[in-house]
């Protein structure tokens, strides 16, 4: 006699599920202590469950709505939902027992070489999507042949023991490419040409490259970057054209050669395809050094 019931916000009785609010006083009366949302009344297998089937960003998220959702989580269903199918050929040297699956996960999302490390790999953090940079020795390279032209050098930035140095030469071309097998299917892709520019440099001030990236046996879009881009002059080509570079977090420049969707599937498949020309310019050069060529998810860094 004369309980007090839960109230909504419209000042009507009822209890109000997942309510934070406990024991206040609200329209004549109480709301009931130890209220539950509809997702803490489920299985913490089911709150896995349906988990799994958002990404690793979103799952690190719910972890803060409550205890289930913290402890559903952290359940091998979710994380192995998160890791490729061929994870478990993927695990980074040194090799080591993992007791977790979210711990594979984040150790995958720190990059490590693979194919005698001639490739660097690893998870974007956010999507669990498969990244690849092509280290140079996996390229082709047409800088002369004399060691006056090039060099290979070991720099401690590197995710590679040795990487390409342009000494002096005139033509400048190079390219490479690979099996997409390596990469996430159904994804969009970005390829970018990852660099450094020696303080004394000369010929490649605003110098246009002719650059694309296409499966093999199909024409690719032509785009153009610039290794040493000044700002303070109109270009001779059109600036929709110029791919800008831009300072990775890494401390190495980037610039992006194009994009592709790659559709993975049973005949997915195919051979991608990357090209640098310097196609305008007659003068020598020098100054710049390449580490590789990555490819990521587009508009992820």
């Amino acid at each position: 006699m004369g309980q007090k019931h839960g109230v909504d916000s419209r000042g009507k009785g009822g209890d109000v599920p997942g309510s934070s609010s406990v024991g206040q006083k609200h329209g004549g009366g109480v709301i009931v202590p130890g209220s539950l949302s509809l997702f803490d009344v489920l299985p913490e297998d089911c709150i896995s469950n349906i988990i799994s089937f958002t990404s690793p960003r979103d799952a690190c998220i719910s972890a803060s709505v409550s205890k289930t959702f913290e402890s559903a989580v952290k359940s091998e269903i979710v994380w192995e939902k998160f890791l490729p199918e061929d994870y478990e050929s993927l695990v980074p040297p040194p090799s080591r027992v993992f007791s977790f699956k979210k711990e594979l996960y984040f150790a995958l999302c720190d990059h490590f070489l693979i194919e005698d490390g001639k490739k660097s790999f690893w998870l974007e953090k956010v999507s669990g999507k498969k990244c690849v940079m092509l280290s140079a020795k996996e390229l082709w390279i047409t800088w002369g042949k004399s060691p006056e032209y090039w060099q290979w050098i070991s720099i401690r930035e590197s995710r590679f023991k040795e990487i390409p140095e342009l000494l002096n030469v005139c033509a400048f071309e190079m390219g490479g490419g690979m099996n997409t097998r390596i990469l996430s299917p159904g994804t969009h892709y970005s390829a970018y040409v990852v660099y450094k520019l020696r303080y004394r440099r000369h010929g490649l001030r605003d110098l246009p490259i002719q650059v694309g990236v296409g499966f093999k046996g199909q024409e690719k879009p032509k785009k153009f970057i610039c290794f040493d881009e000044s700002t303070n002059i109109i270009k001779e080509w059109p600036t929709r054209e110029l791919m800008k570079s831009e300072r990775r977090r890494d401390g190495w420049m980037e610039a992006e050669i194009g994009d592709f969707f790659h559709e993975g599937g049973l005949s997915g498949f195919d051979e991608i395809e990357v090209s640098i020309v310097d196609i305008t310019s007659p003068n020598w050069k020098c100054g710049v050094i390449i580490q590789g060529i990555e490819f990521r998810p587009k508009n992820n860094r």
